[in-house]
């Protein structure tokens, strides 16, 4: 069994700092395919309107791409085998080979994570913003999960079980978690979130992210369109919790041969949005 090495880093409050600055930035227009670097999904005011965009840290400085512009890619880099530790299972037979791309950024692994430290959603939105996954396109299935104080994997979204899944994200924060795909190919992730902002209104935005597992034309994911997409209805119900892990710039690294990462974090429940 390979051994991995992950991280969970949290940065409340923290502002990221831009990667080294590329030869060329393609314009947020232009359609992109990501297999390396940090990226962060997360919601902003476009023009006064609450979009979900993509923080591309891959460029100097950090450009936010429209969804419908990107493929986030997990080459054969990312390529790992299911641990034979039980706590696992849900991810398939131990020994199965999976796409994960880690909550630790390794080289040559595109880094996808997800905040809310947008300036203005950080000052408008009303305690925590409400990520669900409504549904999912694409060759098998798709996990994304972090990990409990005691090793046990706590999954976030799990395409085989009934969608829609939500979870809560305080605002001003940033995570990172374990992507798996057990198959390669595009999947089409159907995402939406939602936040009660402090005037007392209500703001969503839905669109589909997409990813590619494997190292074939990770382009042609753009011409896969995906069903047709209603925007949800604002109204709430316990939701997914997910970890907050540290304060400030603190950073907890757990090494672990032949399982996932053991690292600290607090449960809380969210809101979800029906």
């Amino acid at each position: 069994m390979k051994a991995i090495a992950l991280v969970l880093l949290s940065t409340t409050g923290l502002s990221l700092a831009p990667s080294a600055a590329t030869p060329s930035v393609p314009a947020a227009t232009e359609q992109v395919v990501i297999a390396t670097g940090h990226v962060d999904l997360g919601p902003r005011f476009v023009d006064g309107k609450w979009t979900v965009q993509l923080r591309d840290d891959t460029t100097d400085p950090e450009t936010w791409r429209p969804l419908e512009n990107v493929v986030l890619q997990a080459t054969g880099k990312s390529q790992l085998t299911v641990p034979a530790d039980p706590a696992y299972a849900f991810l398939g037979k131990a020994g199965q080979k999976l796409w994960v791309i880690p909550q630790v950024q390794q080289a040559g692994v595109v880094w996808p994570g997800w905040n809310t430290q947008d300036v203005e959603v950080a000052t408008r939105v009303d305690r925590e913003v409400t990520w669900s996954l409504e549904g999912v396109e694409g060759p098998g299935a798709f996990t994304l999960f972090l990990n409990s104080d005691f090793g046990k994997p706590a999954p976030v979204f799990d395409s085989r079980k009934p969608l829609p899944q939500t979870t809560g994200v305080d605002v001003n924060t940033h995570v990172h978690g374990n992507w798996t795909f057990d198959a390669e190919g595009t999947y089409l992730l159907d995402i939406a979130m939602t936040a009660k902002l402090t005037d007392g209104s209500t703001v969503t935005d839905r669109r589909p992210l997409r990813l590619y597992a494997g190292d074939g034309d990770a382009r042609t994911a753009f011409a896969v369109q995906p069903k047709a997409i209603a925007q949800p209805a604002a109204s709430s119900e316990d939701g997914t919790p997910w970890p907050l892990i540290a304060t400030g710039a603190a950073a907890l690294v757990v090494v672990v041969a032949a399982a996932f990462l053991l690292t600290r974090r607090r449960r809380r429940t969210g809101k979800a949005s029906a």
